[in-house]
């Protein structure tokens, strides 16, 4: 598998570096970066760390969004994949981020009751008036989806105040 990694990281760098030398336009630099960000997606959604940290090491942006708004954190969040949550959050990727609809991975994970997720997320401490395109907060959010009492937990462990969000 390391050997499948290392092989498609070098041919996306590879042709990505060739086209940028030697293209006369700016659409196959970008559709060559678009393939670049779906394979660093796919590979959050499949949950696997070690593409995901070749792409950091190589210096891809963390908070990089696909053509949905989503992080990879977001992504990972609202998949159920706790470890790559874990991976994202100790490179410096920004839990407070929010996507198209104003939502934070946080949110996301409570929507499919990812409560290990929550919990990690929850540590980020993102502002606690911070209001998704419905106008809604975290505990409103909560409240809607039926997570009320999973948000009091977490609240019970770290208060929700705005201290500092990673990754900015």
């Amino acid at each position: 598998m390391k050997r499948f990694t290392h092989i498609i990281l070098f041919c996306s760098v590879t042709i990505y570096s060739t086209f940028a030398i030697s293209s006369d336009t700016d659409t196959v630099q970008e559709d060559l970066y678009q393939s670049l960000i779906g394979l660093f997606f796919d590979a959050t959604r499949i949950g696997n760390g070690e593409v995901i940290n070749e792409f950091l090491d190589a210096g891809f942006p963390i908070n990089q969004r696909n053509y949905q708004s989503y992080t990879a954190l977001m992504v990972a969040a609202y998949q159920g994949q706790r470890e790559i949550v874990q991976l994202l959050l100790a490179r410096g990727a920004n839990a407070c981020l929010q996507d198209k609809r104003g939502n934070t991975a946080l949110m996301g994970a409570l929507l499919k009751r990812e409560i290990g997720i929550a919990k990690d997320l929850y540590q980020a401490d993102c502002p606690s008036d911070l209001l998704n395109k419905a106008g809604l907060d975290l505990k409103q959010f909560a409240e809607i989806y039926g997570q009320s009492e999973v948000l009091k937990s977490l609240a019970k462990q770290q208060p929700i105040t705005s201290i500092s969000s990673g990754g900015k």
